[in-house]
C-alpha cells in the first residue's frame, strides 16, 4: 500500500497543500475549523513526515523558481532580467511559473517547491508570499522564498521593495510645487496592497500642503482603466488640474484617452505615473513618473535567495526611488 502523501491529506480536508503546511507547522495562523478538518484527515490517512524525502530535498537542484502573478505585464520584464542576470553568475537555472493570480496554479508551485524541484522560489505579489505563508526552511523542506515590490506590514518572508507611499508623495508634491491644486488620484486595484500604500501617499502629500480637494478614482493597472478614468475626469462639474496614477500603463490609458477627447497633456492637465516602465520615456508626452530600479530589484532578491539557501539570514531591503521629470506635468 502506497504511503500516504500530503497531497492526499490537502484533498481529504478540502483544502490547498500549503493550507496542510500551515496547520503542520505554524497552527495558530489557521482557523479552528479548517485545522480540525486538517487534523481529521491526518488521522483518516495515517500520514507521517517522510524524514527520508526530507532529506533527498535537501540535494541541490540548481533551480530557481520565479513566480509571476501576470507576465503579460509590462513591469516585471526588467524585474525578471535583473534575477536572471544574478542567478546566470551563480550558476543557476531560472523557471519563471505564470499564475494569472489563480489559486490553482499557485497551489501547483507550492507542490513545486514539495518535491523539491527548485532551491528556492522568488515571488513577485505579496499574495502570493502569504499563500506561501511558511517558514523559511520547515520540517517538510520547503525552500527559502524571497518576494519582491508587494510587501506588506506583516510580511511572512524575507523580501525587496521601495517605499512606495513616500514615492507617492513625491510624485504628488511634485505637482504641488507646480502649483496645482486639484489632483486626482487613479489607484490600483483595491486588493492590491501596492494600491493602498500609493493612495497613503497621495493623501499625505495633499493633506501635508493644506489641500482639501481629493478625488480618487478606480483603477486596476491596466491600460483600459486609464481611458475609463478620463471619462469619469470630464464628468466632474470641477477638474482637477492634474492627476497621479498609480502605475504608468493607466497613465498612458488616460493620455491617450486625453488626445482622442481634446484634452491637452500638460496643457489642460498634468499626468504623472509610477514604475517608469521602458515605453514612458518614448511616449507622447513624454511620461513624468516614479522609477523603480526594477533589474535591481530582481538582482538583489535572487543574492538574499542565494544567501539563504547558504544558511545565512539577511535581512529584507528597501531600494530607493527616483522621480523622473519629463514632459507630461507643467505648472497651472
Amino acid at each position: 500500500m502506497a504511503r500516504p502523501t500530503i497531497e492526499d491529506v490537502a484533498r481529504i480536508a478540502g483544502v490547498s497543500i500549503a493550507t496542510v503546511s500551515r496547520c503542520l507547522h505554524l497552527p495558530d495562523l489557521v482557523a479552528a475549523k479548517t485545522r480540525d478538518r486538517v487534523l481529521e484527515a491526518v488521522r483518516q490517512t495515517g500520514y507521517t513526515l517522510n524524514t527520508a524525502a526530507q532529506s533527498l530535498r535537501q540535494r541541490r537542484s540548481n533551480t530557481v523558481l520565479v513566480v509571476v502573478p501576470d507576465i503579460g505585464n509590462t513591469f516585471f520584464s526588467e524585474v525578471l532580467g535583473g534575477i536572471e542576470q544574478a542567478a546566470s553568475a551563480a550558476g543557476l537555472t531560472m523557471l519563471i511559473g505564470n499564475t494569472g493570480r489563480n489559486r490553482a496554479c499557485e497551489d501547483s508551485y507550492v507542490r513545486y517547491l514539495l518535491n523539491g524541484r527548485a532551491d528556492g522560489a522568488l515571488l513577485l505579489a505579496e499574495p502570493l508570499a502569504a499563500w506561501f505563508d511558511v517558514p523559511t526552511a520547515n520540517d517538510l523542506g520547503i525552500k527559502p522564498i524571497v518576494t519582491i515590490s508587494e510587501v506588506g506590514p506583516d510580511h511572512p518572508t524575507v523580501a525587496v521593495s521601495i517605499d512606495n507611499a513616500a514615492a507617492s508623495q513625491a510624485a504628488v508634491g511634485h505637482l504641488i510645487a507646480q502649483g496645482h491644486r486639484r489632483i486626482a488620484h487613479l489607484t490600483g486595484p483595491a486588493s492590491n496592497i501596492l494600491t493602498g500604500q500609493r493612495l497613503t501617499g497621495y493623501r499625505r502629500a495633499l493633506a501635508g500642503a493644506g489641500l482639501d480637494y481629493t478625488l480618487e478614482l478606480q483603477g486596476d493597472f491596466g491600460v483600459a482603466s486609464g481611458r475609463a478614468a478620463f471619462a469619469l475626469y470630464r464628468a466632474q462639474a470641477m477638474r482637477p488640474t492634474a492627476i497621479f496614477c498609480a502605475n504608468d500603463e493607466t497613465a498612458m490609458g488616460f493620455i491617450a484617452a486625453a488626445h482622442h477627447g481634446g484634452v491637452r497633456v500638460p496643457q489642460d492637465i498634468s499626468v504623472v505615473g509610477f514604475d517608469d516602465i521602458h515605453f514612458a520615456q518614448s511616449f507622447i508626452p513624454a511620461l513624468t513618473t516614479i522609477r523603480q530600479p526594477r533589474a535591481e530589484m530582481g538582482a538583489a532578491a535572487m543574492r538574499l535567495l542565494l544567501a539563504i539557501i547558504a544558511g545565512e539570514a539577511p535581512a529584507s531591503v528597501r531600494l530607493p526611488f527616483a522621480l523622473m521629470l519629463r514632459d507630461s506635468t507643467a505648472a497651472v
